[in-house]
């Protein structure tokens, strides 16, 4: 169920029980009161999120559980008040596009979530948390067949701290198959602890092909204390990001500039809604709008897609296509 207040735009999503009927009377379940309720947001919007609770209607049933929505209860964790679409999302740009906790938080403002860099970080420990949860004890078959197809393992290991002071979470990943081996927050980076870390994986048995990381010296002491025959090489990824942060700077301006100069589409909107007719150039003139809009969000991929480029050569494109509208009118007006 779904309602909007007038007064407030968030959108409530009611709840309730997956199961209708009292698993031990067979009874139909009734509604008692809210589980809980509390305001989400997401990728998608801010929602607030109402899980109803239902018990077995038979007083004379001995079942006195109080049901609720299992849906509901996989959209956030407890005590936060962000889904978990946005925390797998924060996990995915640091450790798949290495953005910093500065950057993630741009991004997600730019997609309309209200965050500051504190939260990102609180959020960034939650991922942490799920992402040792996630490390299963069945990776032995898949780790087998990685060695029987290319004789042996390819481990990556990856720390960031969101912000000094705070503990840093390291990752240990067979890069061949993509699977997580290990996930630890670290109060300290020396290469002791890295090795506390890195050890039992080895003690494990499988052999070993290189290792690779965003270089780090404590990580490479490690390596060379533990496994000093086994090759090491250091993240290509991270070595054209630390080349190109020049070029990645001014394309970040650039793309700065672009969204200066279209600022006012917005009134352009508002002239469009509060129209009495809806004629076809205001229908035209949206479409072009929502298309500047995507474009706008364009985030790249930083050193080898450059959003700036992109922003600019897909924004030529918009403008060469309303000049070809306009010519076809025979109106020269902008």
């Amino acid at each position: 169920m779904r309602t909007k207040n007038r007064l407030n735009p968030i959108e409530s999503k009611y709840f309730r029980p997956e199961i209708t009927n009292c698993p031990e009377c067979g009874n139909k379940l009734v509604y008692c009161h809210p589980v809980w309720r509390k305001t989400i947001s997401t990728l998608k919007g801010e929602f607030k999120i109402i899980n109803l609770g239902y018990r077995c209607e038979n007083n004379s049933c001995s079942n006195d559980t109080v049901y609720r929505s299992a849906e509901a209860e996989q959209l956030s964790m407890k005590h936060i008040t962000y889904g978990m679409d946005v925390i797998a999302y924060i996990g995915y740009l640091r450790f798949k596009e290495h953005k910093t906790r500065s950057e993630i938080a741009t991004i997600l403002s730019e997609k309309e979530v209200k965050i500051s860099e504190r939260q990102v970080q609180k959020l960034y420990e939650r991922y942490a948390l799920l992402l040792r949860a996630s490390v299963k004890e069945n990776m032995k078959e898949t780790l087998e067949n990685i060695v029987k197809e290319h004789g042996g393992l390819v481990l990556s290991i990856d720390g960031v701290q969101p912000e000094k002071g705070n503990e840093t979470l390291y990752v240990i990943r067979e890069v061949l198959s993509g699977t997580i081996l290990a996930a630890h927050n670290l109060k300290s980076s020396a290469s002791q602890e890295l090795i506390s870390i890195i050890q039992p994986i080895l003690d494990w048995g499988y052999p070993i092909q290189g290792f690779i990381s965003d270089g780090q010296q404590s990580i490479r002491l490690a390596i060379e204390q533990i496994a000093p025959d086994i090759p090491y090489q250091y993240c290509q990824f991270h070595y054209f990001k630390d080349i190109a942060k020049p070029l990645v700077e001014k394309d970040r301006k650039l793309k700065t500039n672009i969204k200066k100069k279209l600022r006012g589409i917005r009134e352009v909107e508002r002239k469009i809604e509060n129209s009495p007719s809806k004629n076809i150039e205001e229908e035209v003139a949206s479409d072009y709008i929502a298309a500047i809009r995507s474009v706008l969000l364009e985030d790249g991929k930083p050193p080898f897609e450059l959003p700036g480029a992109c922003v600019f050569e897909r924004t030529n494109a918009i403008k060469d296509s309303i000049e070809k509208c306009l010519d076809k009118k025979g109106d020269s007006s902008t």
